[in-house]
């Protein structure tokens, strides 16, 4: 739907107010001048300057034109915080809510941190009643879309966390998930691997997933190894884990997760399968659990709280300014351990 001409004068003339462009007490263009440079007529012009005054942006002065207010910060009193809490914090939501916490509690606003039900329970229009933002760690890409894009539908200032919803408005803070699969596989290739299989935890394969998929391909690619796992290749009990291992000769795995990862490796001890005598793993999210197991796994870092950190700056900043920020992705790396270890030239891992 095209923006009307009046709204696209008003977006403009607000963003320069918001942004320091045009300070308390400067003055705007006159209607004429407008009309002039965005080619529309007098009364467009006007509507849009009527508009912005009774948002309080400017005071118009008969005779004089229209001038920039100084503006008062909207200091949000309110935010909500929704992670998946029921799945443990093996999905590093511990850190990814200390980080948000310190960011708010710095600025004495408070955080209501709660799961999904909350949602299911609550329309938009109470949400925004109770709330001045959201974030949302999304468990896949489908859940509380009807919820969430009513919200959109009033610019409620919302941040995803985690994964790009790209049905939503919204903007998202993520790890670099396809960086991550690249230095996984890249890794395991300086080993002298060259059968390195993926490893998917389930049958549903959500967007971080599939980028870390698309990282593992492109080292692969990179070096011209052929063999490569397909994304329909889910293995949820251990033999068929371990035949598909054997019969395609497969010496290390990239894993979804750390948990996904410590479950491969416990479901092959259980085919007497040795770690990583006979197969090299690595997992991804750098868990407590991945550093305390025995062998520790060798991981990627995807540092969740800097993640709840910069989703919680990003959103106040929103709030305070009126201006919606953009995606930003966070670095990863990785976290050499003893789940890997160099493959022996011209010999495959026997089981």
């Amino acid at each position: 739907m095209t923006q009307p001409l009046y709204q696209k004068i008003k977006k403009d003339l607000k963003a320069k107010i918001l942004a320091g462009m045009m300070t308390p007490g400067s003055k705007l263009p006159t209607e004429k001048a407008l009309s002039a440079d965005y080619h529309v007529s007098r009364i467009t012009a006007k509507r849009a300057l009527t508009d912005l005054e009774q948002e309080g942006f400017i005071t118009r002065i008969q005779g004089s034109g229209s001038f920039v207010n100084e503006l008062k910060q909207k200091q949000p009193q309110r935010i909500l915080l929704v992670l998946p809490l029921e799945e443990s914090t093996e999905l590093s939501v511990a850190p990814l809510s200390e980080g948000v916490m310190a960011v708010f509690q710095a600025e004495k606003i408070d955080v209501f941190l709660t799961n999904y039900d909350f949602l299911t329970e609550r329309s938009a229009t109470a949400i925004m009643a109770e709330f001045d933002g959201l974030l949302y760690y999304p468990r896949d890409e489908e859940a509380h879309l009807d919820l969430l894009l009513s919200l959109a539908a009033q610019n409620f200032a919302t941040i995803i966390l985690d994964k790009k919803v790209h049905d939503l408005p919204f903007p998202a803070v993520t790890a670099d998930n396809e960086r991550g699969g690249y230095l996984a596989t890249n890794y395991l290739i300086q080993l002298g691997h060259k059968k390195i299989g993926y490893y998917f935890g389930s049958k549903h394969h959500p967007q971080s997933t599939r980028q870390r998929y698309f990282g593992y391909l492109r080292a692969l690619a990179e070096v011209n190894i052929p063999f490569h796992s397909h994304l329909e290749d889910t293995y949820l009990n251990a033999s068929d884990l371990s035949r598909y291992l054997l019969q395609n000769e497969v010496t290390a795995l990239v894993c979804e997760n750390d948990l996904f990862a410590l479950g491969a490796i416990q479901q092959l001890r259980q085919q007497n399968w040795q770690i990583p005598a006979n197969l090299a793993v690595v997992g991804f999210d750098d868990t407590q659990a991945a550093r305390f197991f025995d062998p520790a796994l060798t991981t990627i870092l995807q540092d969740f709280k800097v993640i709840g950190t910069t989703a919680a700056q990003l959103l106040l900043k929103w709030l305070q300014t009126g201006i919606k920020p953009v995606d930003k992705q966070i670095s990863v790396k990785l976290i050499k351990r003893s789940s890997t270890k160099p493959l022996k030239k011209g010999v495959a891992y026997e089981n």
